[in-house]
């Protein structure tokens, strides 16, 4: 028998009477990954297709999928299929993910993990009932988090003002948002409707801390990054005195005068403005140029994980 013919071994699952603290420390069980380690069971599945390293990488990241899927219980929609669904969604990313492209695993995977949660939340609710636009979808995945901030989690129907508010926000009709707060209505409840599987979490209990937590702070920080590193190369296309002018003129917190700039270098007031506008149209079409670059690449791997899911 030849590796490729092996089945992956057994994962742990969740079910609906088995217990949410249970799974939780049995996934906690299996170790977390370093980049070397990922990298090299990543290789061993693609280049030999060994099933023992991919439940490896597959179990490693079971938090991940965990932590997410929780995200979206307050939908009303059992825990264990939520999980469920997003292991699912972790496996195909495991085998689509490339170590080559030089990304950890659970970044890729993020994107596999929430469209099959997605897809199942949809399904369960009905697309007839939700509707099938992307303005649909965006108004059903974030009205909740939006009423919920604006302190109006009851079954009443929205003010003219609060519908304006919230369709501003998330830039879709006033009409969409009507319709899906009262289609929605009828899966809200009470505040301290018991939900938990234990019988001790109150609904309130589940509401969003909208303080940044870990996952924002660090994607804040990684965006960031990439945005420094953006104009980090295309400042590499200047020369010295531009990428002098253009520092000392754009980047800085107290921007230096055309004057003095001038007087240093002994040229004109229109001459270092010539200089500094120069320096700015090279790296503003070299920003574009890059971001453009890593966006098409970001979206073919994305259309590339929604368009497996619904084929699935």
């Amino acid at each position: 028998m030849t590796t490729a013919t092996k089945t992956m071994p057994t994962l742990p699952v969740l079910s609906e009477d088995g217990g949410l603290d249970r799974y939780l420390r049995t996934i906690r069980q299996f170790p977390i990954l370093s980049p070397e380690e990922e990298y090299m069971l990543a290789r061993r599945f693609h280049d030999h297709d060994d099933v023992d390293a991919a439940h490896t990488l597959v179990t490693s990241h079971l938090r991940l999928v965990a932590k997410i899927a929780l995200g979206y219980r307050h939908y009303g929609l059992p825990v264990a299929d939520l999980v469920s669904e997003g292991s699912l969604g972790l496996m195909q990313a495991v085998k689509k993910f490339d170590p080559e492209k030089g990304f950890r695993l659970a970044t890729y995977a993020m994107w596999w993990i929430k469209a099959s949660i997605h897809e199942y939340i949809l399904n369960s609710w009905s697309l007839v009932k939700i509707g099938t636009l992307s303005a649909h979808k965006k108004v059903f995945y974030n009205l909740r988090k939006i009423k919920a901030r604006l302190g109006l989690l009851d079954n009443r129907d929205l003010s003219p003002d609060e519908v304006t508010l919230i369709a501003g926000e998330l830039g879709v009709s006033e009409t969409d948002v009507t319709n899906m707060s009262r289609r929605m209505a009828g899966r809200d409840g009470s505040l301290n409707r018991v939900v938990g599987e234990d019988g001790d979490i109150e609904m309130m209990d589940l509401l969003e801390d909208e303080r940044p937590n870990q996952e924002d702070l660090l994607l804040e920080q990684s965006e960031s990054g990439y945005r420094m590193g953006l104009l980090d190369g295309a400042m590499d296309g200047l020369n010295p005195r531009e990428r002098d002018v253009f520092t000392r003129r754009r980047l800085s917190s107290d921007p230096e005068t055309l004057e003095d700039l001038g007087k240093e270098y002994g040229v004109s007031r229109e001459r270092v403005r010539q200089i500094e506008n120069r320096a700015f149209e090279k790296v503003r079409k070299a920003v574009l140029r890059h971001a453009a670059d890593n966006n098409r690449r970001a979206m073919e791997t994305r259309e590339e994980g929604l368009a497996a899911v619904a084929a699935a």
